[in-house]
């Protein structure tokens, strides 16, 4: 089955599913690091990644809190929750949208 992928271009800076996902992660992980471990990506990586969505929106997405007795961690902003509902509701919009056009292409992918 065909699946799209929606990615929104707010001039030169970028949103897609990679970010959106990273921010979902972060939530149910509770860290930057846990999170981008979840996904394959080092430390700097994902946390570059929230830095470019939190330069899109002017302000943080993901809280960052030292480490210390009880250890670092991610305390997320209620941008973030903001941010992924629009987004999957747009994506999910989009996929409905196109449902017919992706079926006809899919009734011609040659099986082998």
């Amino acid at each position: 089955m065909a699946t799209i992928s929606l990615r929104i271009d707010f001039g030169d800076k970028r949103l897609g599913p990679g970010k959106v996902l990273l921010l979902e992660r972060i939530a149910e992980h509770g860290s930057i690091a846990a999170a981008g471990r979840s996904l394959g990506m080092s430390y700097k990586r994902a946390w570059l990644l929230v830095a470019e969505t939190d330069a899109i929106f002017g302000q943080p997405t993901v809280e960052k809190q030292q480490g210390g007795k009880e250890g670092g961690g991610a305390k997320l902003s209620d941008l973030r929750e903001a941010i992924v509902r629009a987004y999957r509701k747009a994506e999910k919009r989009a996929a409905e949208a196109i449902e017919a056009e992706i079926g006809a292409l899919e009734g011609r992918i040659n099986p082998r």
